[in-house]
């Protein structure tokens, strides 16, 4: 709702609106939606800043495996996807980083070393900040990093 009204009241995002290049389907939190015969997504609320609007991932459901899309949060539990913004505390420099929580890639090595190498074979960091020293080594336009890619 906060992003509707958000798209809908500022510009040039409205802009959209008014002539109708973009239509906004609303959306609430656990309500599962129906894309196709074989696709359905459930959004739900994810703990963020919020600062313009909510902050959602999405349960995404196929007709044969489902995953989680969490594209940006604080810190969280357990997700395939995980949010990757920073390797640690000290890449952003003098910025305060406790005003911008993310989980550090390194603190999610560690929550998962026990992990088989199958398991961690199934998480990708995503979302990452320009300051994440594992963008370094790779090609412009790699966006998803892998555990094994990490260690």
């Amino acid at each position: 709702p906060r992003m509707q009204e958000f798209l809908n009241t500022n510009g040039p995002w409205n802009q959209l609106v008014n002539l109708e290049n973009i239509r906004i389907l609303p959306i609430k939190n656990q309500q599962q939606i129906k894309l196709s015969d074989s696709l359905t997504i459930i959004p739900f609320r994810v703990p963020h800043r919020d600062e313009y609007s909510e902050t959602v991932g999405f349960k995404i459901i196929g007709p044969n495996k489902s995953v989680l899309f969490i594209p940006d949060i604080d810190k969280w539990s357990i997700y395939a996807f995980l949010d990757g913004t920073f390797y640690h505390g000290q890449e952003i420099g003098t910025r305060d980083i406790s005003q911008i929580p993310h989980p550090f890639i390194e603190e999610s090595i560690e929550l998962f070393k026990s992990l088989s190498a199958a398991e961690k074979a199934k998480i990708h960091f995503i979302h990452f900040n320009h300051t994440n020293p594992v963008l370094i080594p790779l090609i412009k336009g790699v966006f998803l990093i892998t555990f094994k890619t990490i260690i």
